[in-house]
């Protein structure tokens, strides 16, 4: 797995790219690293008997060198709270059979709404008017007015989904395939029926979604608006000559970073090294109650943090622990905010100098793209964490 073989090309077998798209993308950075990427042997290998999984262990791995593309699928599944660690391989199959089973329940229900749902096709024009009126639309059968404010909310955004999806990774050879497609739109309609409190929100198709909160809107605010909150008092904190730099040119409200925060920079880095970047970020994040939290919102918790050993704290990735060993619980203190701004810190005096408005703080950002080294950025986020809560007020 770590051969001489193991270069990016052998890594992008795993995401073949369009060749006619080569030249447009991003080059890849990532590469993984004997005794530094977590590889199958060593995933295996962190497993007990009964199938409990040493996450400190894992995270150790990952926070280092990343995943290998060969198992990233497993290992997100405990990196974002599916599975709780301490879980036996038996719970984790019953556990599994439930939510597909759920979740062909919730397919089924939609697909009783609109046809084209689960068919291997979708759709990319309205199929109901603004009052509910059908439209008629190949493939796909409304026959009658919609009524229900909820069913009328949820067919009016389909076409918008299909829209998005068409635009995903178009450089990926995966999504030639209209099947695929498909897929990306079956999960995102189905969701978007299920979680009606967020819905259907532009982005969601690019990391279909573990950044749930980031989608929330309401009349007067959007989810991701409480971390650009954050940021300004990060920047702020750190390199106040560069805040108010930034509130002179009418961005204190930091939404020239809106994009990087609601996708998770993954327009900024190419497809493998965004992958890599945030297995590396949701490591550093990880808490070991994440699965409670989902399961059993009201019984998850690190309030008894002074009774954590060192043992229980290394189940947390570095960034979490740093949090409960500060005592800062701000839960919009996520990594990402630090990231972004380790960005700017390193575009500082570029932006004091040259940047004359907000186009030209937008300008000298884009210029990150494909020029970001993802563990570089992480480390540079580590220490801006460090020195803001040195400086930041304790709560």
């Amino acid at each position: 797995m770590f051969g001489k073989k193991a270069g990016t090309e052998e890594l992008e077998a795993f995401y073949p790219i369009r060749p006619e798209c080569v030249a447009e993308i991003p080059k890849t950075r990532f590469k993984p690293r004997a005794g530094k990427t977590l590889s199958a042997r060593r995933w295996q290998a962190a497993f007990s008997e009964t199938g409990c999984l040493d996450i400190a262990k894992v995270l150790r791995r990952i926070q280092r060198g990343g995943i290998h593309p060969s198992i990233k699928g497993l290992v997100w599944e405990f990196l974002l709270g599916c599975y709780n660690p301490n879980s036996t391989l038996e719970d984790r199959n019953q556990l599994r059979q439930q939510r597909r089973e759920r979740y062909s329940m919730w397919k089924t229900e939609c697909r009783n709404m609109v046809s084209v749902i689960g068919s291997g096709n979708f759709i990319t024009t309205p199929i109901i008017t603004d009052d509910g009126q059908p439209i008629e639309v190949e493939g796909c059968r409304v026959t009658s007015a919609v009524s229900d404010k909820k069913v009328a909310q949820w067919k009016l955004i389909l076409h918008q989904i299909g829209l998005d999806v068409v635009r995903t990774d178009r450089a990926l050879a995966f999504y030639e395939d209209k099947a695929n497609q498909a897929k990306l739109w079956d999960v995102l309609s189905i969701y978007s029926w299920v979680d009606d409190d967020i819905g259907y929100v532009q982005g969601m198709n690019d990391i279909c979604s573990p950044m749930r909160e980031n989608f929330r809107c309401s009349t007067t605010s959007i989810g991701v608006q409480s971390q650009l909150g954050t940021l300004s008092q990060v920047i702020k904190t750190v390199d106040p000559q560069l805040h108010k730099h930034l509130e002179d040119l009418d961005g204190g409200e930091y939404l020239f970073a809106f994009r990087m925060l609601m996708v998770l920079f993954r327009r900024e880095f190419s497809f493998l090294d965004a992958l890599y970047l945030w297995e590396v970020m949701w490591a550093m994040e990880y808490n070991p109650n994440i699965f409670w939290s989902y399961e059993q919102p009201d019984g998850a918790s690190d309030s008894n943090y002074g009774q954590l050993n060192q043992k229980m704290l290394k189940q947390y990735g570095k960034f979490q622990r740093k949090n409960l060993e500060t005592g800062y619980a701000d839960k919009n203190n996520a990594l990402a905010v630090f990231l972004v701004a380790s960005v700017l810190e390193t575009k500082n005096k570029q932006i004091l100098k040259e940047a004359k408005g907000l186009d030209d703080v937008v300008s000298i950002l884009g210029d990150i793209t494909g020029n970001l080294d993802a563990k570089k950025a992480c480390q540079e986020a580590l220490k801006l964490q460090n020195k803001y809560l040195k400086k930041a007020k304790r709560p």
